[in-house]
């Protein structure tokens, strides 16, 4: 074979090497690399050693800081990375210690500590991180929810001692606040170094991921669920404009959850009329638009009662019962009580626009 002929062979061979690479690389890889990873203790501790040396602090923070870290001690106690990393700190940062000691301990005060000198920009990044990683903690333990969203919003996950504790509280948050697409992003995130997460965290991402899953909108759950938000938010005092739109959030859901069973008994109580009237008279056709009817009347019609403005949106009695029965039926028991709420709801709203 002349090198006339071999020539073109090898560049054929070389395009379809190419290719093959080209298609190899656009394939998704069976076992994907975890987009973060548990940090090195040592180098944690050299960092925020580091950092509290930094403008020659007295000697005697210096001692505390090495003692904090002393070989072995990380190994030897309970102590999570986090809280030696955090209480470090506070012997660099003076303004550190109120929160590290508000956040190490149950909540006291309705008052949650100033930290908006965390936003300071002289702090290096993972000091404000490790900080807020610390407090969003906390927060989570207490329930308060709305504000550990905000604290998270902040935080560099590549510059905290303990990434997946934030992982974790930040999906606990998503959970507790029905964010359902943020929640699972995080817990797929999470999981990703399942190997290396604490079981508690492992079993509880998978528990939360199977249940935002199942999760739907306006569903009887959702409304159930929404309603216990708005328990925890009065039992914290907080009865402002975010808890006053989840309540009417609630309102409506249930009055489409209410109206569409109402659709469904009506659709069913005609089927039933059809099968059992069998051959009955044919319905009225309309009259045709714009076509006067016939009679000498005044034109006047009856009015229709709707009270005297006091309780306007309560049901009377019979039917309430009737559609509180249909409920007891079709739905888990406690439901009921959900619905018994809506009604008080909409007497309270009644009375006060009376």
């Amino acid at each position: 074979m002349t090198a006339r002929r071999i020539l073109p062979l090898l560049a054929a061979v070389a395009v379809l090497l190419n290719a093959a690479i080209s298609t190899a690389d656009d394939r998704p890889s069976l076992t994907q690399r975890a987009s973060w990873k548990t940090p090195d203790a040592q180098a944690v501790r050299e960092q925020v050693l580091a950092w509290v040396s930094k403008d020659q602090a007295d000697k005697s923070s210096l001692a505390a800081a090495e003692a904090l870290w002393q070989e072995g001690a990380a190994e030897a106690s309970d102590t999570p990375l986090l809280d030696l990393a955090c209480r470090t700190i506070v012997l660099g940062e003076p303004r550190a210690k109120e929160l590290v000691d508000v956040a190490s301990q149950p909540r006291k005060n309705v008052v949650l500590p100033d930290v908006t000198w965390l936003d300071d920009p002289a702090l290096p990044e993972f000091v404000r991180s490790n900080l807020r990683l610390y407090y969003v903690r906390w927060l989570v333990h207490e329930q308060l929810y709305d504000e550990a969203a905000e604290q998270m919003a902040s935080i560099k996950l590549d510059e905290v001692a303990d990434p997946a504790a934030l992982l974790f509280h930040r999906a606990v948050v998503h959970h507790r606040m029905l964010a359902r697409d943020e929640g699972l992003a995080a817990i797929t995130r999470l999981l990703e170094n399942e190997s290396q997460l604490p079981r508690r965290y492992a079993s509880l991402a998978k528990l939360m991921q199977a249940d935002l899953e199942g999760l739907k909108d306006d569903s009887l759950d959702h409304i159930a669920r929404r309603m216990e938000d708005i328990e925890r938010r009065l039992d914290l005092g907080r009865a402002g404009k975010k808890t006053r739109e989840v309540e009417d959030g609630v309102i409506a859901s249930l009055d489409k959850l209410i109206e569409e069973m109402e659709k469904q008994q009506q659709a069913a109580a005609a089927a039933a009329a059809g099968g059992a009237g069998g051959g009955g008279p044919m319905p009225i056709a309309p009259l045709p638009d714009s076509m006067p009817l016939g009679g000498k009347g005044p034109g006047n019609v009856d009015k229709k009662p709707i009270g005297d403005g006091s309780g306007w949106g309560n049901l009377p009695p019979k039917e309430r019962e009737e559609a509180l029965q249909q409920i007891g039926q079709e739905y888990p028991a406690h439901y009921r009580d959900m619905i018994e709420q809506y009604f008080r709801k909409l007497a309270t709203e009644g009375s006060e626009g009376k």
